[in-house]
């Protein structure tokens, strides 16, 4: 056992036992909490958003009445209609009845209580089922002085005008939020936006005759205070006067609104009818009725109860909701100024940047494969093809394809192919390190093909002795179909622009795998590529920023890369992805406190990934929650045109990244079907992979399936300038670089050709050469950056 490996068994030792077995619980969980949190939704829809308390006036019938009894059109106000022929009742000679609907409200149900405690009088309260659940005790209070209750259903519904199955649950609901906050219920209802006994039309008689097959009387009224149009003090006063002696009952609010009029209505009111030889009761006593009021069986006070606590339950968790939502635009928008804020300042200040002289000094090229039969060659071919001196060392990491065979059957000049057991990502590219022959590496995946003039480009920013680490462009390569088309928008979208923003703030957190640059010193110093996470470039870039190395960022070494085909293989790759990156992140949390490079990397760089990669992506699909609740529920042309605002301003910000990335907007037509799939399936992927970390599950290596799409761009004719920002002066060509050039090219020709490696370092394989070989087969005509 090696010491690296012992060491690894020792940390794994002193974390005890890691669990490998794949985790399920989360998705139960998961759905548990969709599922609740749709009923949460719908319950909050339906009680506070179909239906609402309005002006009375709103659902006046009008309506045909050829059904409605005669005795109940010109009876009295209380109708029994559970007998037939129905039969109504009146309030006794010189007796009000007053009665408040739509409460209780917190601020003006106590008011009015005041003012009937202090005249010493008693009333009936009409109550909203919803009002009851969020104001339980206020119902108590109501009862406890000495006065009545009444339905009026549970959402304040108009009871004519919805189905049969929708009465009865207004009925039974409004019923059930009474006994669970008082214990008991009341055979009283009054239908909302009804008024006297000659409105009733037949979809109001359907409603009232319902009310009695469910055991409930109904309270009409027969003097309207109109207090609901707010028409002053005075005026509500005249209209709740009655102009004889017959008894009333009065109709007035104690909630829906501001009632300010109606409780200074009610003092000056009371004492004027008392003066005048009437008194004050409830609806049961004005009529001489039985006892309305029933102790609520015990099921009905639990189911009660529990009403009350759903309810109470969907309002807090809509509440959360909302400060997420407010969260989660707020991110959004912040992540939407800073990247594009970042790219144009890093875009200005590239123009006329001379990292130093031009790196023209040869490069080891390091390709871990395991079973990339299907792209290694051209992977390798577009390498050679390169317009700087390379070796190529291919690291076949036990492969079951016959990866190693044929590169091998290649025999390219300056091509090692180096077998070893199946260890794991990390160990072939430590393998590679140690056995490169030059101090500047670049590592590049088995299933990346290189632009001709990506690796010189690469290498330039070199030049600083500050800098320990570049990162290319990777560009997805399979960009036909919609999954392909998506891919290639979040790469230039997504992390290009974020690669920006992170090589002007000096925090780059990872160089990827398909395209990036490193110092062999920088690298062997920091213990080369740990395995101690699933993203081993995230955690090695980290590592160098720690180090005090600086990652930069450069935008026109272009590699071209497969992206998962399939909505499987991408979520395995992006399940990695983002666990790794966790995994990285806790690792180097320590950054943070730190000073310096290592510093930077904490404060910007992984609070960027925390707000922006983990925190943004768990409370985004609130956005899509509130998008469906809103055109369900609230108003649909509101939510849709917000939803084109938002997509509106991802297509500005894709455009300017299409732009920067001489990208063609073609693909941008995708943009608007990308928000109902891909999101997420991102937001799922994070979630997951937040709830596998915090479980301690430890995931596999999850290796893409590769597509053989790859082909290799054709070389210049004549190499460029060796540096990929503009010089003070033309280019020198080293010796060196020119005579490993001669040799490649040499080779590739036939030409008995030794080959030399200056300046090498044996390695952990020894000096393992590439024989020479016949001309490789023509490339024939490549794609261009737009059109693969």
């Amino acid at each position: 056992m090696s010491s690296r490996q012992a060491a690894a068994t020792r940390r794994r030792g002193h974390r005890g036992v890691v669990r490998n077995a794949p985790l399920r619980t989360h998705w139960l969980l998961l759905t548990v909490l969709v599922l609740t949190l749709a009923g949460t939704l719908l319950i909050q829809g339906y009680t506070q958003h179909m239906f609402g308390i309005g002006d009375d006036a709103a659902g006046a019938g009008g309506g045909p009445a050829d059904r409605v009894p005669a005795a109940v059109a010109h009876g009295g106000p209380v109708v029994d209609s559970a007998v037939t022929p129905a039969r109504t009742a009146r309030p006794t000679t010189r007796t009000i009845a007053l009665t408040f609907d739509d409460g209780p409200d917190p601020r003006w149900t106590p008011q009015i209580l005041a003012v009937l405690r202090r005249h010493h009088v008693h009333a009936t309260f009409f109550v909203v089922g919803t009002e009851v659940a969020a104001h339980p005790a206020l119902v108590r209070q109501i009862l406890a002085d000495g006065n009545q209750l009444g339905i009026h259903t549970f959402t304040h519904a108009n009871l004519g005008t919805i189905p049969a199955w929708q009465r009865s649950l207004e009925l039974r609901e409004a019923q059930l939020a009474v006994a669970g906050a008082t214990g008991q219920t009341s055979s009283l209802l009054r239908p909302p936006y009804s008024s006297g006994n000659d409105a009733l039309d037949d979809r109001d008689w359907d409603a009232v005759e319902t009310a009695g097959q469910h055991g409930y009387l109904t309270v009409l009224t027969t003097q309207d205070s109109e207090d609901w149009q707010h028409p002053g003090v005075g005026r509500i006063v005249a209209n709740a006067t009655p102009h004889g002696s017959a008894g009333q009952i009065v109709l007035m609010h104690d909630g829906g609104g501001d009632r300010g009029q109606t409780v200074a209505a009610l003092d000056r009111l009371v004492p004027q009818l008392t003066a005048r030889g009437f008194r004050f009761a409830t609806v049961s006593d004005a009529v001489g009725l039985p006892q309305v009021m029933h102790p609520a069986s015990r099921g009905d006070h639990w189911l009660g109860l529990a009403l009350i606590g759903t309810l109470g339950a969907s309002g807090w968790a809509l509440r959360i909701l909302g400060w997420l939502l407010l969260a989660a635009g707020v991110l959004a928008v912040l992540r939407a100024v800073a990247v594009v804020v970042a790219a144009r300042r890093h875009t200005r200040g590239r123009r006329g940047t001379v990292w130093g002289p031009p790196v023209v000094e040869p490069v080891s090229v390091i390709v871990p494969a395991y079973n990339e039969s299907a792209g290694i060659e051209a992977a390798v071919r577009s390498l050679l093809a390169s317009d700087h001196p390379v070796e190529v060392i291919v690291v076949d990491d036990g492969s079951t394809d016959g990866t190693a065979d044929l590169v091998e059957s290649l025999r390219l000049p300056a091509v090692r192919v180096i077998r070893q057991a199946n260890a794991g990502k990390p160990a072939a590219l430590n393998t590679g390190i140690a056995a490169a022959s030059f101090e500047l590496l670049v590592m590049v995946d088995g299933d990346t093909v290189f632009e001709p003039d990506a690796v010189r480009t690469l290498v330039q920013p070199f030049a600083d002795s500050r800098v320990g680490a570049v990162s290319g462009n990777a560009k997805v390569v399979n960009r036909r179909g919609l999954l392909g088309r998506w891919q290639h928008i979040e790469y230039v979208v997504g992390f290009n622009l974020d690669r920006r923003l992170f090589d002007l703030g000096q925090c780059m957190p990872t160089v990827p795998g398909a395209v990036g640059a490193f110092r062999r010193g920088a690298l062997l110093r920091i213990g080369g590529v740990s395995d101690e996470t699933l993203a081993e470039d995230t955690d090695l870039t980290m590592a160098l920023c720690r180090e005090g190395w600086r990652v930069v960022y450069e935008e026109d070494a272009i590699a071209w890369t497969e992206a998962p085909a399939s909505l499987g293989a991408l979520w395995r790759q992006r399940y990695r992805w983002c666990y790794g990156t966790l995994q990285a992140m806790w690792k180097h949390r320590d950054a943070v406190v730190s000073r310096g490079q290592a510093g930077k990397l904490g404060r910007r760089g992984l609070l960027y990934l925390l707000l922006f990669q983990v925190l943004l992506p768990l409370v985004a699909p609130v956005v899509d929650v509130f998008a469906v609740y809103g055109l369900v529920f609230l108003d649909p042309v509101r939510i849709v045109g917000l939803w084109l605002a938002f997509l509106l301003l991802q297509t500005v910000i894709s455009a300017y990244a299409f732009r920067l990335d001489g990208e063609r907007l073609g693909p941008l037509w995708t943009l608007p079907l990308q928000q109902f799939v891909y999101r997420q399936l991102m937001y799922l992927v994070v979630i997951q992979s937040v709830a596998t970390a915090l479980a301690g599950s430890r995931l596999r290596w999850q290796r893409m399936e590769r597509y053989g799409s790859l082909t290799v761009p054709p070389g210049p004719a004549a190499p460029p300038p060796a540096s990929s920002r503009p010089a003070a002066g033309p280019a020198p060509q080293p010796d060196l670089a020119e005579t490993w050039l001669d040799e490649v090219r040499g080779a590739a020709a036939g030409t008995d050709v030794t080959y030399l490696r200056s300046g090498h370092t044996p390695g952990l394989y020894g000096d393992e050469t590439a024989g020479s070989s016949s001309v490789p087969p023509a490339y024939g005509p490549g794609p261009d950056r737009g059109g693969f």
